[in-house]
């Protein structure tokens, strides 16, 4: 499940490659869907498996109703001719990969529950792909509390390092594009995330591990021609595709993307997924930029339409509170200009109910910042879903003091919470009043618990 508005669901799934007497066969997936709880299906719907993105697709259902829940089926075929010539009938759906959603909401005031996280290690070894399934029980922990505990789970939001492509440093990274397709099927085929996808709606964005380890600081320019250009085809074809990004026309995906970044808005809440990392610009000390100049007006006009609902940025890494280590740089705090230009926008134009999404830094917490007309900012950071390697303590992050925005004034830091420092993941719960972070180990036990009030 990819973005879901009240009328429509953008639904991503992958085919299989046929070759027949050494010429392949054209791939199209199939999906239907009717409303829970009634007898006759919607579609059937066609839509092409492209062999250019890894045999993916995304299908589109138009014509829903808000906060209404939906089965759906969804298969693939094959065919020697394209879509609109493919001979079709007798659609058989017993082979079909069945789950269900409910679409979002479009009433302001409608509370929203989120999980969020980022930082999912899956190692790769000399030999090939290792099967690992620890990181797979953080999502089946996430399944028990919607099957068992009957968490109703609007939305999905993985703040980045879906893979780590280079999860042996220098040793055999992932340099061509069918090795880093050949990550996300690894990554994003195991059992508990799979059924996870397939029912909550699902938002991505990328951090430094989709390409390499604190990219691009050491990359050369190579790098920019070479690995980054397949690093990214492969993060548009199993992350990016299904977000709000690429618009839809006429039920079809059409453009292709020239920036990384979106928006969405659901119930109480107006996400902004920002790109905070491949627009980068650190070759110069005084102008250093972690986003560009077109995002940051983008942000900051989104940050100040006046909707009322809550405004939450997700950005991979956090934007505050500051690391006390050498890692500082890759963070926020290392691109302080920015930093200031956005907590001066939101002082200047009075921007309440502002909230940051990150991961990053294998552990969670909450803290405030508290602006010098008493305005308060909130930032929620989640990670990691699973890191089978030492955890940083508290003592590695600034909880407490302040941080200087220059002409903005001095914003102080405020109401920190306990640091979580094992596999997690956070489920926030979003109203029109606050927010409530609950911090949940990777096998489901309650870790810490916080609320928030705008």
């Amino acid at each position: 499940m990819g973005e879901t508005t009240p009328k429509r669901a953008r639904i991503w799934g992958r085919g299989d490659a046929q070759v027949v007497e050494d010429q392949p066969r054209r791939c199209f997936g199939a999906i239907r869907w009717r409303q829970k709880g009634s007898a006759t299906w919607k579609g059937p719907s066609f839509f092409k498996m492209n062999p250019n993105f890894d045999l993916t697709g995304v299908a589109i259902l138009q014509g829903l109703r808000p906060e209404t829940a939906y089965d759906y089926e969804v298969g693939h075929f094959f065919s020697d001719a394209e879509l609109p010539d493919a001979p079709i009938s007798n659609v058989e759906w017993e082979e079909a990969s069945k789950s269900s959603f409910k679409t979002s909401s479009d009433k302001d005031d409608r509370p929203r529950t989120l999980v969020i996280g980022s930082c999912r290690y899956l190692l790769k070894t000399f030999l090939g792909s290792f099967f690992d399934d620890r990181g797979d029980k953080t999502f089946r922990s996430i399944l028990e509390q919607m099957d068992d505990d009957h968490i109703e789970i609007d939305q999905v939001i993985m703040m980045g390092d879906q893979i780590y492509a280079d999860d042996l440093k220098a040793f055999n990274p992932d340099a061509t594009v069918k090795q880093f397709y050949r990550r996300y099927r690894d990554a994003f085929s195991q059992k508990y995330i799979r059924q996870l996808m397939s029912r909550v709606p699902t938002y991505m964005t990328l951090d430094d591990h989709e390409i390499e380890d604190n990219w691009p600081s050491k990359a050369s320019e190579k790098d920019w021609k070479t690995l980054f250009p397949v690093a990214i085809h492969a993060f548009q074809a199993y992350q990016l595709s299904h977000s709000p990004n690429i618009p839809v026309i006429r039920g079809r995906l059409v453009g292709t993307p020239d920036h990384l970044w979106y928006q969405y808005s659901d119930g109480c809440c107006d996400v902004f997924v920002t790109d905070s990392r491949t627009e980068r610009y650190v070759s110069n000390e005084v102008k250093r930029e972690m986003i560009s100049d077109r995002q940051m007006n983008a942000l900051k006009r989104w940050l100040s339409n006046g909707s009322g609902r809550a405004k939450i940025v997700v950005t991979s890494v956090p934007f505050f509170p500051d690391s006390d280590s050498d890692e500082n740089t890759d963070k926020w705090s290392g691109f302080q200009r920015q930093r200031n230009e956005i907590l001066g926008h939101i002082e200047r134009n009075q921007v309440k109910k502002v909230v940051f999404f990150s991961g990053d830094v294998h552990a969670s917490f909450c803290a405030e910042l508290i602006s010098p007309t008493n305005l308060k900012i909130i930032s929620v950071v989640s990670s990691a879903f699973f890191w089978p390697y030492p955890h940083p303590s508290a003592r590695r992050f600034r909880l407490r003091g302040s941080i200087d925005a220059g002409a903005a004034g001095v914003f102080n830091l405020a109401n920190a919470s306990r640091v979580i420092s094992d596999d997690n993941f956070s489920r926030v719960r979003v109203t029109p009043t606050q927010i409530r972070v609950s911090v949940f180990g990777r096998k489901g036990k309650l870790r810490n618990e916080s609320v928030h009030r705008f």
